[in-house]
């Protein structure tokens, strides 16, 4: 990490994290942070749901809700960015405080709520996306909806002529009973609505889909049958824990999502089982505790054809996406690969 960075996280983390994190946006806009484009190698040159990525590190959702710093985002190093949840009407979400540091745990809490701007905004950012980049985005719904499936279906409809990808969130913890769409006639009525809003695009794109962690095996199973069935083109595994074994730090009983470093194991495991169950013919993007290269290829070697990270950057900074990127690209030649897609699975027996 470069000093300069050092020393803006270590101010940054002086300030509330919500603070934090909206400065962190404007650094990224006001091009105070490093962009060192896009890393990439033959090795690490992949294909995913039809898109193809420089690298398979991305940005997960979260970090930029509102499609504000495409442009920088698109520099960091990263192979795909995914920005969002978004919703088709701004919602201000959860009461504040709703981010809280675990430093002691390397992790974060949240229970933002999907606030965000609206479709609109995020529509009128995207259209100014820079082109040569992958750019998902992130669907949600409305709190006070009447028709939350509805709701994932007109983000797209709205948002997809800018889009690479879309995805599904039903895996938030923090919108009241939103998880309740992760059952099987509940996710297969709503997929299979946004699939067919999807085909009837001028320009189809991919639809991935994003799991809690928190789901048990015979939960994992209707997933993987559901997804099955309506053909969606990845699986994204997995979202925020409700779980807070094992944590030391003074926030570690405030309600909402827990992310980072305590989620790796566990996400990893769900990953590893969705993989065997769908008998790897879904491709999975792993998402969970990565703040490494040795992590973002135990995902890869347990199942996942591309990885996503973001709570790590809260500890280590965004230059962490080209740091990763770069020391993928030695393990994969470390252990002979010429591919990510030789490795994928190779492991996952040791996760099940």
């Amino acid at each position: 990490m470069k000093m300069t960075e050092k020393l803006g996280l270590a101010a940054l983390h002086r300030l509330d994290p919500e603070i934090a994190h909206g400065l962190s946006i404007k650094a990224l806009t006001s091009g105070l942070a490093p962009t060192p484009g896009p890393v990439t190698s033959d090795r690490l040159k992949t294909r995913v749901a039809g898109l193809e990525l420089p690298n398979p590190v991305g940005l997960a959702a979260g970090f930029d809700k509102n499609g504000e710093a495409l442009a920088p985002l698109s520099r960091a190093g990263f192979g795909f960015i995914e920005v969002g949840a978004v919703t088709p009407r701004p919602q201000p979400g959860n009461p504040k405080p709703r981010l809280f540091r675990l430093t002691e745990d390397r992790a974060a809490i949240n229970r933002f709520g999907f606030n965000n701007e609206g479709m609109d905004v995020m529509a009128e950012r995207l259209a100014q996306r820079p082109k040569d980049a992958v750019i998902g985005l992130n669907l949600g719904a409305n709190k006070d909806s009447d028709d939350r499936p509805g709701d994932f279906a007109k983000v797209l409809a709205h948002c997809a002529a800018h889009l690479d990808y879309a995805t599904v969130n039903v895996s938030s913890p923090n919108t009241e009973k939103l998880r309740d769409l992760q059952g099987k006639a509940a996710l297969s009525a709503l997929l299979s609505d946004v699939i067919e809003t999807r085909n009837a695009l001028p320009r189809p794109i991919p639809i991935f889909l994003k799991i809690a962690p928190d789901l048990t095996e015979a939960e994992l199973q209707d997933i993987a049958d559901v997804a099955r069935e309506t053909g969606v083109d990845a699986v994204i595994a997995t979202n925020t824990t409700l779980s807070r074994d094992g944590l030391r730090s003074a926030h570690k009983d405030q309600a909402g999502g827990l992310s980072g470093a305590p989620l790796f194991e566990k996400s990893t495991r769900v990953l590893a089982q969705l993989s065997q169950l769908t008998g790897a013919e879904i491709p999975l993007i792993g998402v969970g505790g990565i703040s490494t290269a040795e992590q973002a290829y135990a995902k890869i070697c347990a199942g996942a054809s591309a990885v996503q990270f973001y709570t790590a950057m809260v500890y280590s900074g965004i230059s962490l996406a080209a740091e990763i990127a770069q020391g993928l690209d030695d393990l994969l030649a470390r252990d002979g690969y010429t591919s990510v897609a030789q490795a994928v699975g190779s492991k996952r027996e040791d996760w099940l």
